[in-house]
């Protein structure tokens, strides 16, 4: 099975957004091909969310999994300190006060 790569994935996550009308913006561009992806979900009230993939051990699935959690300054510390760890690491940023960020929907998901 080919791999998407993170750039087209991006892409077609950024134009998910736009059909939603929901903001979403890179704030740190990693690799191209291979990076790893957070998304931070800043819902404009002073709290965010970053998600990252993850592998699930149980079924063999790829899935998003909250990272970090709370207030945006210690959501954006943790996300520091991933780039920190790995500087390829793309970072998107997505803003909405309903908390949508659409990771749990078809094609996105898993």
């Amino acid at each position: 099975m080919a791999r998407l790569t993170a750039r087209f994935w991006i892409d077609a996550y950024l134009a998910r957004l736009r059909l939603q009308d929901i903001p979403g913006f890179v704030v740190a561009h990693g690799d191209d091909t291979g990076g790893a992806v957070l998304v931070k979900l800043n819902t404009l009230d002073g709290k965010a969310q970053v998600f990252q993939r993850s592998f699930d051990l149980a079924s063999g699935a790829r899935v998003w999994v909250t990272l970090a959690e709370g207030n945006e300054a210690e959501v954006d510390a943790a996300i520091a300190r991933q780039r920190g760890f790995d500087p390829d690491i793309w970072v998107v940023e997505v803003e909405d006060r309903a908390g949508r960020h659409l990771l749990d929907a078809d094609g996105l998901s898993g």
